[in-house]
């Protein structure tokens, strides 16, 4: 397999089986998967984030967004917008800030699971690459670079 196909296909497979176990977790709640990451970003911000700000953060769509923010009021777990939608900060409720703590847990406790057999020093060699392969592939992105 060459270099491109190992990196495609692992990136792919843990997408995957991330996206697989994040849906398990919230399908429960009658939420999408993919929504976990909007309750933990929301909740890792210091500062008060709009819907298009939490767009940039997570890289996801904004119509994604807006679906996910509009579930979100109707459970309760973010405060309703006011008059502004688009420009209104994205505030979690007291049931927001609760389920997404349990959320982070069960996120942590996959992440340990899924690097059991890796060193610590493994672990942040990896990161540190994805972090430089992802900024690499942005640049190249905005660049639109000619691949021949």
């Amino acid at each position: 397999m060459s270099r491109f196909e190992q990196f495609t296909v692992s990136v792919f497979s843990i997408t995957r089986y991330w996206n697989k176990i994040a849906s398990e977790e919230m399908r429960g709640l009658g939420l999408k998967g993919s929504y976990a990451l909007y309750l933990i970003t929301l909740s890792s911000v210091k500062e008060e984030i709009t819907a298009a700000r939490l767009s940039e953060l997570t890289q996801r769509d904004k119509a994604d967004v807006s679906r996910a923010i509009a579930q979100f009021q109707q459970q309760g777990l973010v405060e309703e917008y006011g008059e502004n939608r688009y420009r209104a900060p994205i505030v979690l409720t007291e049931k927001g800030k609760n389920l997404t703590r349990q959320i982070r847990k069960k996120a942590q406790h996959a992440l340990q699971m899924a690097g059991d057999g890796l060193s610590e020093e493994m672990r942040q060699n990896m990161y540190q690459a994805l972090e430089i392969i992802s900024s690499n592939l942005k640049d190249m992105s905005e660049d639109k670079p000619n691949l021949d």
